[in-house]
Formats: C-alpha cells, structure tokens, sequence
C-alpha cells in the first residue's frame, strides 16, 4: 500500500486530523508549535497559521470553520480570515492540555484532556452538545486517544496510550467497556484512529512505525508500514473518501535519530481502496 508524503509541514507534534467535505481539505494542528495547518488535496494547495493558544483537535462546523479543544477553552475558528474565538472558556488543571477529539453520529463533540508530562496524571474526555453543554463522560485515562466512534453509533473506541491499549465502550452505558486491541509487548502505543465504512479501525501506532488496521472483533486486518517512527492519528478524506491522511511527529526523538527521519512530522496519504466512515458536522 502506497504512503505518499503530501505536505512538508514539520510539525512537532502533528494531531487531530479532520475533514471538512464543505471546504474539501483536511485541517490538523501541531499541538507543541500552536499552529493550524490545511491542504486540499484536488488543487495541492495548502496554509497554515499561527494561534494563541495550543489546540489538539477540531470538528468542522455546518456554518463554516471549526469548533476546537484548546488549552483555554472550546473556540470557533475562521480558517480563511484566521479569526480565534473562545466560546467555552474553562481551566484545566496545571500542566494539562487537550489531546484528541472526533464528532460523534450525533453530530455531538467528544474531546480529551492529559497531563502534558506523559500522562502521569489521568485526564477526562468530555462531550459537547451542539448548544455547547459539555459533560465529562469518562476519566481515569492517562493518555487517552483514539476517540472514535462504530459506524452504528453503539460504540466509543478509546485508547490509553500509556497502557498500549484500545477499549471499547458500550455508548449507551460507558461504563460497560472492554478491551479491543493492544500492542503490550511491541515498541508501540495506540495512538490517533479512524473508522472506516465497514466498521475497521485504522489505528496510528506511536513508536511503532505503522498504521494498523483492526476489525470490528478488534483482529489485526493489515498493517501499513510508514516511513516514520511517530504516526500519531489519522483520518479519511478525499473526494471518494477513500484516503487516509495521517500526521506524524518529530517531538521526542533525539538528534540523531531526527536526522535520520527526515520526513517526521510531515503529513501522509494512503490511497486504502476502502471508503471512510463519512462524519457528521458541529451544528452548534
């Protein structure tokens, strides 16, 4: 399977990968370099810009922009003016930032929270309504990853990266969670995912130099080697929806072992043959 390096973007920390069919471009973040990056794939264009704050992850809305997790609050973002507003301000806990964020089937916004010191401390991932009530749905996640959704909507896959596992919760009662996947035992943690049309969850595997696509029973189907040490999430995109985009990172590595990635940090596209899992825009 093909891995095509399509931007040069550096990111230190590349996260929280969407689509927006609107605009037909994927928007990321580079959490540690608080900047906002996009690319449309038909015309290779592509910017970024600069913000105030660090922002993980964002959701396209259907009036335009994205609603985003940041480190101050729940902002509304203009990508084309490059306007920043803070719609929802809260205050995590010193030392803690946004990680990883998806929309739900029901157009609802999920998003976590981890201690920005490799996760010693548990964060939380919340949910917010399209009238911006926000809840917090689970804590006790030290990294916590992945947030992705079956296409029935009946279940929320959630990583814990420091335990290099993947569960997966019942939506109608969270509390009725199992373990789906893991990578004890291999130089990887479950890191980003994306669900696909039929319900696979590919699944960027930090340190693991791979992109893992599991089943719904949570089997390995394929494994897609990349050229970098640090995929860190993924989505589909695309026209047909058939591409996923994956972001990586160079944060962490050594020196000399940077020098010899050249490409991490930068954003790829595999052309999967399979159809993305098409999600719901933020109403609010």
């Amino acid at each position: 399977m093909d891995v095509r390096c399509v931007v040069k973007s550096e990111d230190r920390l590349g996260e929280g990968p969407c689509w927006s069919p609107n605009d037909g471009r994927l928007y990321w973040f580079d959490i540690k370099g608080k900047r906002l990056a996009w690319y449309e794939p038909q015309t290779d264009a592509r910017g970024a810009f600069d913000l105030p704050m660090r922002a993980s992850a964002g959701v396209p809305r259907t009036q335009g922009g994205l609603i985003m997790a940041t480190e101050q609050g729940l902002a509304i973002c203009d990508v084309d003016k490059g306007t920043l507003e803070v719609v929802r301000p809260y205050q995590l806990p010193e030392g803690f930032r946004t990680n990883d964020g998806k929309v739900d089937m029901d157009g609802n916004f999920w998003w976590s929270t981890m201690d920005d010191n490799h996760g010693l401390r548990p964060g939380d991932v919340f949910r917010t309504k399209p009238n911006l009530e926000t809840e917090r749905m689970l804590s006790g996640i030290h990294i916590p990853n992945t947030v992705s959704f079956s296409p029935d909507g009946k279940t929320l896959y959630m990583a814990d990266s420091r335990l290099q596992t993947i569960f997966a919760h019942e939506t109608a009662d969270l509390s009725k969670g199992r373990m789906f996947a893991h990578t004890a035992g291999a130089p990887a943690s479950p890191d980003g995912s994306a669900v696909d049309a039929d319900g696979y969850l590919w699944n960027a595997q930090w340190g693991g130099w791979r992109i893992v696509r599991y089943s719904p029973a949570g089997e390995i189907d394929r494994i897609v080697p990349m050229p970098v040490q640090q995929p860190s999430s993924c989505a589909f995109g695309g026209e047909d929806m058939t591409t996923l985009f994956v972001t990586s990172a160079w944060d962490e590595l050594p020196l000399a072992t940077r020098a010899q990635q050249v490409l991490a940090g930068n954003l790829f596209a595999i052309e999967t043959g399979v159809k993305g899992l098409a999600l719901p825009l933020f109403e609010g």
